[in-house]
């Protein structure tokens, strides 16, 4: 079996516009990054927290320059795993970064799903029915899992209308948040005060607001001209983005105090809406939180399992069918579903996000290294931007694990147990796989 061939004929068949790849971008991005992250931000970085979506965004961008470059060279529907593979070969790197990018999108879908379940319960008395957040959340995966089997063009039609309609209403609602505040962009005070260091491990939990643009790389198969329109669409979904995350960060601010948001941290959104709108603006904001995290969860599925399906194809990791019908798409969908649905119902937002930025600044360090080392002269890439994006990953991610493991050693050792897993699990699986095609 090809490593590109096969599975890009599995999914040629609907073609997207650079429209469609951008609002699936901004699909993972804005369903995660706006409506769980701005309480993680603010218990870290107090009032200077609307800033750490802008650092969060300049890191982002340096690593984006990286996949536009090679998304120019090797537009595949295996995506990051495609690219690890042209800088490493067929190896222990290559799967195991992959899966650490595996892993840290489904570790997004569960802090998306979590988030859908917080928010929905904002609608009702939920009080002593603390379980129900969790059942939401995999409720929303079932759905999800539902809509990813039903194909390509479902998918993309959905993406498309519900990015447009979350541009729109998170832009009503930062708009309509900065007026009734008199338009001041200066968060309430907290008691500790702002804090400087905490700006760093913020700007690393708002990377995960960002990441999602890495979902598009999976679309080279299908997208039209993609070459061209890959890194256009990402280019274009950081920037949109941006303005959305800085707006609702400022709106957010100017109605609560960072003791309050902090307090509120995982449906800060919606209690922010409470004093500048009453109940009524509550609600609509609930309701497009709501369609955020929804349309969120069915654009990361899609991307995710395509991943693992490049894996599996380049026989990179083990796969059983369990007597599933269907082709292997259709296994990967389940299997990373039902890990979401674990990680839901088990961790917390605070300790998805932390766990997922780790994983994720992990496998892009070793992007870019392998396109500084391997593929800089066939990519045309400029060496001080590589540079500046590992050594912007390497501060950032050791900020991370400096303050997390003085608040909570727990999720430390879960990462540290996850990497080891991933990489001694890929370096037998390798060797094992190896010995038998030669035997």
């Amino acid at each position: 079996m090809s490593d590109e061939s096969d599975l890009e004929s599995a999914f040629e068949e609907d073609s997207l516009s650079l429209a469609g790849a951008l609002s699936m971008g901004t699909g993972v991005m804005i369903g995660a990054g706006i409506f769980a992250l701005t309480g993680q931000l603010a218990e870290q970085a107090g009032r200077l927290f609307p800033y750490a979506f802008i650092t969060a965004a300049i890191v982002s961008g340096f690593s984006a320059y990286t996949y536009v470059k090679m998304s120019r060279a090797f537009p595949s529907a295996g995506g990051i795993a495609m690219y690890l593979k042209q800088a490493y070969g067929r190896g222990t790197v290559t799967a195991s970064c992959s899966l650490l990018m595996y892993f840290s999108m489904v570790i997004n879908e569960s802090l998306v799903a979590r988030t859908f379940g917080t928010y929905t319960t904002q609608l009702f008395d939920s009080e002593g029915v603390e379980w129900l957040v969790p059942l939401l959340g995999v409720g929303l995966l079932a759905f999800a899992f539902l809509v990813n089997i039903s194909g390509n063009r479902l998918i993309g039609r959905l993406s498309m209308v519900t990015a447009l309609i979350k541009v729109a209403g998170i832009a009503a609602f930062a708009g309509a948040g900065l007026w009734a505040s008199g338009l001041d962009l200066q968060p309430a005070p907290k008691e500790t005060g702002p804090s400087v260091w905490g700006l760093l491990p913020a700007t690393a939990l708002g990377i995960l607001a960002y990441k999602g643009f890495t979902t598009i790389t999976t679309s080279g198969a299908e997208i039209r001209e993609p070459r061209k329109n890959v890194g256009r669409a990402i280019i274009l979904s950081l920037i949109v983005c941006t303005a959305v995350y800085l707006a609702v960060a400022w709106a957010v601010g100017s109605s609560l105090s960072v003791d309050e948001i902090v307090s509120s941290r995982d449906y800060a959104l919606a209690e922010a809406a409470r004093p500048a709108f009453g109940e009524i603006g509550m609600t609509l904001t609930v309701i497009l939180a709501i369609v955020a995290t929804v349309s969120g969860v069915i654009a990361s599925v899609f991307a995710v399992s395509r991943i693992l399906t490049m894996l599996t194809d380049m026989e990179l990791v083990p796969h059983s069918h369990f007597g599933m019908p269907g082709d292997v798409h259709k296994h990967t969908i389940v299997y990373t579903v039902v890990l979401a649905m674990v990680l839901t119902a088990l961790f917390d937002l605070g300790r998805i996000a932390t766990l997922g930025a780790i994983f994720y600044l992990i496998m892009d360090v070793a992007m870019h290294w392998g396109a500084l080392r391997h593929l800089r002269e066939e990519l045309e890439a400029r060496t001080s931007i590589l540079v500046t994006a590992i050594v912007l990953d390497v501060v950032v991610l050791a900020a991370l694990l400096w303050v997390k493991g003085g608040e909570d050693p727990l999720i430390l050792f879960a990462a540290s147990l996850g990497l080891v897993l991933v990489f001694f699990g890929e370096k037998l699986f390798l060797r094992w796989s190896d010995e038998s095609s030669q035997s």
